[in-house]
């Protein structure tokens, strides 16, 4: 059964539009890595998904319900998202910040319980974060930042996750810890994962479907390694590489003007 189901999405800015008739699916417990060129829709898909815009054309549903049928308490329960633009909360502590999360949950006097510390406590510790849960969101670097808002989505204990860039400003250790997180999530709590990215190569050890949109209105589904040839990859993103395996795993090395040869020599 399907978590996420879009239908012929269309939708426009005033400058032109961005996405046209697209349709796709997810399914319930996946992982999905949307990948693409600045400007493809990316983010604005997110938006669409996780409700925030409203399509132009078309249809976004989540668990057989259209996206815009939903109260907005309702659909925090359901859908939990990490933007890639900065929100600034430097007025908060990390806990606070992840604890905003548990808000759709609390009781009728509107305040946490034990439960929904116990589950902040678990997605602090989860992203390594637990440990300047005290110190106020400013006094921590943008990597560390990202990380908390990771948790905060993940104390929000929703059936759907959303994530635009959830690796920037993170370090190689960490950007493997989000992603081993994640699919663990996914494995041990059927969690719906949806995550846009430009690191195509550990996106796609980690994802079972991908959906890459170029700037055309073109876009291409399907299994990563299929997705992510170096045929696709140049007429999306207009640049060529080398395609190669490190066990079962596929990699792509785009290659730039000034790349040397075997011999170390410049064309």
């Amino acid at each position: 059964m399907n978590m996420i189901d879009v239908s012929h999405l269309g939708f426009s800015y005033s400058e032109g539009d961005v996405l046209r008739d697209l349709s796709f699916q997810v399914e319930r417990g996946s992982f999905l890595t949307i990948a693409g060129p600045n400007g493809a829709g990316k983010s604005t898909l997110l938006n669409l998904l996780s409700g925030r815009l409203k399509a132009g054309s078309g249809s976004v549903k989540i668990d057989a319900a259209d996206v815009q049928s939903y109260p907005a308490a309702a659909l925090a329960r359901k859908v939990a998202v990490v933007r890639q633009e900065f929100v600034p909360m430097f007025g908060f502590s990390v806990l606070e910040t992840v604890l905003m999360a548990r808000v759709p949950c609390y009781g009728p006097l509107g305040f946490e319980s034990k439960r929904d510390r116990e589950i902040a406590g678990g997605a602090l510790e989860a992203t390594d974060t637990a440990k300047f849960a005290r110190r106020q969101l400013g006094q921590i670097s943008g990597g560390e930042r990202q990380r908390v808002f990771i948790a905060r989505a993940l104390a929000q204990d929703t059936p759907v996750l959303l994530l635009d860039e959830p690796t920037s400003f993170l370090d190689l250790r960490h950007q493997v810890r989000i992603y081993d997180l994640l699919k663990k999530m996914q494995i041990e709590q059927g969690k719906t994962i949806v995550a846009v990215t430009h690191d195509i190569n550990l996106a796609a050890q980690y994802c079972d479907d991908v959906l890459l949109i170029g700037t055309q209105g073109h876009y291409y589904k399907g299994p990563g390694r299929d997705v992510f040839s170096p045929e696709k990859i140049e007429k999306v993103f207009g640049v060529t590489g080398f395609a190669g395996r490190i066990g079962s795993e596929k990699f792509f090395l785009p290659l730039g003007k000034y790349a040397r040869d075997r011999h170390g020599n410049v064309p």
